[in-house]
């Protein structure tokens, strides 16, 4: 961040911070973008005049994160911890991402949102999400393109059987996956605009089954043991018997997944999901910004 910050002209010199954090470590909630946000508030606070704009804070996140962690990751986390609050993002120009805030009062709908830790760890996971955007992009290489938005969805089934042998299966499930999620995001917007929460509940379970079954970031490669996503998904989805909605949080593969649980049943919820998962597992969330 700082080295980002220098080579934007700003003189940087030494300070004391003291820094308390309640988002869990390695768990999908994006705590290394936020406490990239946190360093670049701070340093633009005290060396830039608060100059530098929330979404270069971002970018210079993603900038510290890939080039010096060695983490390929997207713009999405970092984009979200600065900006604040719900948002809605098109990458389409990743220099100048197109954001609008979406106001909406999730407490009105009479449903708690919370996160549930499946008690695996983020940490070793590296190449399981870098293959994600890896295998996308050699099915959009197939076409001559860089990305898959670049990509006309109708050409891509038409030569299905081409792509298969090219890209492989996995590659073409995750592009299927693409397509749809980009269509089903505007639709969770749309539907929160038009205050349809119901709609946008089941825009929520049809996501997170997406990412279960196309996506393939619940498990990683090989696990058999130890499956902690796909078995918390499992529990979550028993104990709301068809209420609500659930789907896996952050990148996957391990950490944490997201539930809206009818309030006046939460508590029971949490206590069930504890005796399974342990203590301390469930967390109450509310969307400020």
């Amino acid at each position: 961040m700082a080295a980002a910050f220098a080579q934007r002209g700003y003189k940087l010199a030494g300070f004391d911070a003291k820094v308390k954090s309640t988002v869990l470590p390695g768990s999908g909630l994006s705590s290394s973008a936020a406490f990239e946000v946190l360093i670049g508030r701070i340093l633009n606070g005290l060396f830039a005049n608060n100059a530098v704009s929330a979404i270069e804070i971002a970018q210079i996140g993603q900038y510290a994160e890939n080039v010096y962690f060695g983490k390929p990751c997207g713009l999405m986390d970092q984009m979200a911890s600065s900006v604040g609050g719900l948002v809605f993002i098109d990458f389409a120009i990743p220099a100048q991402p197109n954001i609008e805030k979406i106001d909406y009062d999730f407490a009105h709908c009479g449903y708690t949102i919370c996160i549930i830790d499946s008690g695996a760890d983020h940490a070793d996971l590296t190449a399981e999400y870098a293959a994600i955007p890896a295998e996308m992009k050699n099915v959009a290489a197939y076409f001559g393109k860089a990305v898959l938005r670049d990509v006309d969805e109708r050409d891509f089934y038409a030569r299905l059987a081409e792509v298969r042998k090219a890209a492989g299966d996995r590659a073409v499930l995750r592009a299927m996956h693409f397509f749809d999620e980009n269509r089903r995001v505007q639709m969770q917007v749309r539907a929160l605009r038009n205050d349809n929460f119901a709609a946008f509940l089941n825009y929520v379970n049809e996501s997170g089954n997406a990412s279960w079954e196309l996506l393939q970031n619940i498990t990683p490669l090989g696990a058999t043991a130890h499956q902690e996503m796909a078995l918390t998904l499992a529990l979550c989805r028993k104990l709301l018997g068809g209420e609500g909605a659930v789907r896996v949080h952050g990148g996957g593969f391990a950490g944490t997944v997201l539930a809206f649980v009818p309030s006046g049943k939460f508590a029971q919820f949490r206590a069930d999901v504890a005796s399974v998962l342990g203590d301390d597992c469930c967390h109450e969330l509310r969307i400020t910004g």
